[in-house]
């Protein structure tokens, strides 16, 4: 009998301590979503280290952007000793264009200097005549007809000028820097997206590497940015200028140019600028976001490391980094791994 009450009492003991420790609550190890989302918090700290970091960072920023190019045209001096130089289109309907428009240059000068000279000054003899009665009206009208036609025939010269010069110009040159390239001279048209117009200076060098010449690195200046962007694929043309004294370059030649990219920054402001990793941003209905990392107060005993979702205003990228206008403090802790986890919590998917 004692026996049995002795098995009784350890078996009520037992009971009673099992049930204490069902009675223990669990560590809370999934994270807190408040305010819309604004607002993640770890109670797990171990959780934390899932999510690297960075410093926001203030900096010049530098990087290269490669794109490829032809030979567009080259120039050589003319074997005939002819005034102007020869250039060679990799298009022949640029080739064309150009022959046209420098014939419509010629054709405007004989009949500005000319043609309207001439017919003017037969009107006017044709007036001294009259005034002494040794020519008639019939006389006087035929000369003034005459000069009416040399000057529609110059409009009209004009306006086919135009309409080839607008052609050349589109395909990303001007013809009077065609006329006034020297022999031994290259021209390289490459295209950039819009958005990386202003990272690059105009007038500074540029490498070339020729598909012809693998092993040889080349070096050119940028000569101009064309006047118009592709309405479509929103491309912008540059030209290249490149000394081809040795006459290696070819029309029609593939090449690739290596540009070099700078922080935009403001006419006359030294200021380096707000950047972050690209791999930090993320993007939700057209608007930017970052999560930075840190104390959040729910209540003056109550502080939990987390993360803030912040909107924040992007400029260019350049490189891997993003430039950043508006809505971050400098002193930031930003994610940049982790990111879409925090994306897929602030957002609800």
């Amino acid at each position: 009998m004692k026996n049995s009450l002795y098995i009784f009492v350890v078996l009520l003991l037992a009971a009673s301590c099992k049930s204490k420790e069902q009675k223990v609550p669990e560590s809370n190890i999934y994270p807190i979503v408040s305010n819309h989302g604004q607002y993640i918090t770890f109670p797990d700290k171990e959780s934390l280290s899932f999510f690297e970091t960075e410093q926001l960072s203030q900096a010049s920023l530098t990087a290269e952007l490669s794109a490829p190019a032809k030979v567009a045209a080259t120039v050589i001096s003319s074997g005939e000793g002819a005034g102007q130089n020869i250039i060679l289109f990799e298009n022949s309907e640029n080739a064309s264009n150009y022959t046209q428009l420098m014939q419509h240059h010629i054709n405007i000068k004989q009949i500005q200097n000319i043609n309207i000279r001439q017919k003017q000054l037969e009107i006017d003899r044709i007036k001294d005549l009259l005034s002494h009665g040794a020519a008639t009206g019939q006389d006087l009208l035929i000369a003034q007809t005459e000069l009416s036609m040399e000057q529609t025939n110059l409009a009209n010269e004009k306006a086919a000028l135009i309409e080839h010069e607008a052609i050349i110009i589109s395909a990303g040159f001007t013809p009077d820097i065609l006329r006034k390239a020297s022999a031994g001279t290259a021209f390289l048209i490459c295209e950039i997206p819009e958005n990386q117009i202003s990272l690059i200076n105009e007038k500074s060098s540029v490498n070339i590497l020729f598909s012809s010449f693998p092993n040889e690195k080349f070096t050119g200046k940028i000569d101009a940015f064309a006047e118009m962007v592709d309405n479509t694929s929103r491309m912008a043309k540059i030209r290249i200028r490149v000394n081809n004294s040795s006459k290696k370059f070819k029309a029609g030649m593939f090449a690739e140019v290596t540009f070099k990219l700078d922080s935009p920054t403001s006419k006359g402001s030294k200021d380096d600028l707000v950047n972050i990793s690209n791999s930090s941003l993320v993007t939700v209905q057209g608007k930017s976001y970052v999560f930075v990392k840190k104390e959040i107060n729910f209540s003056e005993n109550e502080v939990e490391t987390g993360f803030e979702r912040k909107e924040i205003q992007i400029g260019q990228q350049i490189g891997d980094r993003i430039i950043v206008l508006n809505g971050l403090n400098k002193d930031d802790e930003i994610a940049i791994e982790g990111v879409m986890q925090l994306k897929g919590l602030s957002f609800g998917y």
